[in-house]
């Protein structure tokens, strides 16, 4: 018999959908946008904004969002999933991406809309939010990142490894011990470097760390297709190199912009990538904001997550927006 809580924690997600409409957005430096438009042409607009960075959009993101009250507006960020280059990292920067978030709203004609996003994506939903809050409607967001050093040096200095020990072994092991003082600088070195299989297998087990721990209860492990991590990883490590190309605590520190647009954020109690301390350290001091902490670990796909995600863009609906 199902429990309670198994039962209460089961997303009743929207039927799959196709898009309607699908652009290519030349937004400069040799980079072309995949933008995809499903739901009702004149429903409410969201953004979906996807992680990583490097992750790419999935059509599961459509799935929150009833296709008869939404207009859905899905996009590979540069250098990932349907954009091209693949998994180039020139001219590609967080104000790069800031700015393509605009050209996407100009060129869709909106007027304002409502950000959904997590981890990177709820960075990026951030930054974008503080440099347009008259753009903004509402922010969605989960699994909080703030691109802090303090939440790279967990993830990448031996904080999660407490619990993961066996998979972080495996993350260093194409660093050997001279990588261990900077992981990041010296994955770095492989997935740039001259050694086009060194490169491969950095991006594999780049890719297999954050996978592994991205889920409270981890589906087995497939292969993780290479172009997937090769794009992933370059662009992710290309980030994390360069802090974000922001300053340290940007985000809090500009919140003030923001504290008046309203928000709901997700967050996994037992979230291995993105602690929760970070979550509640963005909505204690935003008024508008709310948070909702829920059993499970990172991954949108996360049944408790997932469940918590549609009410609350359900809720945006019956308002009206």
């Amino acid at each position: 018999m199902e429990s309670a809580s198994s039962i209460r924690h089961r997303p009743r997600l929207f039927a799959p959908t196709a898009p309607h409409a699908v652009h290519r957005l030349d937004v400069g430096g040799g980079h072309l946008l995949h933008v995809e438009e499903s739901g009702h042409p004149d429903g409410l607009p969201v953004l979906v904004v996807h992680g990583g960075p490097g992750g790419g959009a999935s059509p599961f993101m459509r799935r929150f969002f009833d296709p008869r009250r939404w207009r859905v507006i899905l996009f590979d960020q540069r250098g990932c999933g349907r954009s091209t280059p693949h998994a180039a990292v020139e001219h590609n920067t967080t104000a790069d991406l800031i700015a393509d978030m605009e050209r996407i709203r100009t060129h869709l004609g909106i007027e304002r809309w409502m950000l959904f996003g997590g981890s990177w994506g709820a960075t990026l939903s951030l930054l974008y939010a503080e440099a347009h809050p008259e753009r903004v409607t509402r922010l969605i967001l989960r699994g909080i990142f703030l691109m802090t050093a303090a939440e790279l040096d967990w993830f990448y200095r031996g904080g999660a490894a407490r619990f993961f020990p066996e998979a972080w072994e495996e993350f260093l092991a194409p660093i050997g011990k001279g990588g261990i003082g900077d992981p990041i600088a010296a994955y770095h070195a492989l997935l740039f470097g001259e050694d086009p299989r060194r490169a491969d297998e950095a991006a594999l087990a780049w890719t297999l760390w954050e996978s592994r721990l991205a889920a409270l209860e981890a589906p087995a492990q497939g292969a993780v297709p290479l172009d997937f991590a090769r794009a992933f990883a370059r662009i992710e490590n290309h980030y994390f190199i360069h802090r974000g190309f922001i300053e340290e605590g940007q985000i809090l520190r500009d919140l003030h912009r923001i504290t008046h647009i309203p928000a709901h954020v997700v967050q996994g109690r037992y979230d291995m990538i993105c602690p929760p301390r970070t979550a509640w350290a963005l909505v204690k001091d935003w008024p508008a904001a709310t948070l909702e902490m829920v059993p499970a670990g990172h991954a949108l796909t996360e049944p408790a997550i997932a469940a918590a995600l549609v009410e609350a863009v359900a809720r945006v609906a019956l308002a009206g927006g």
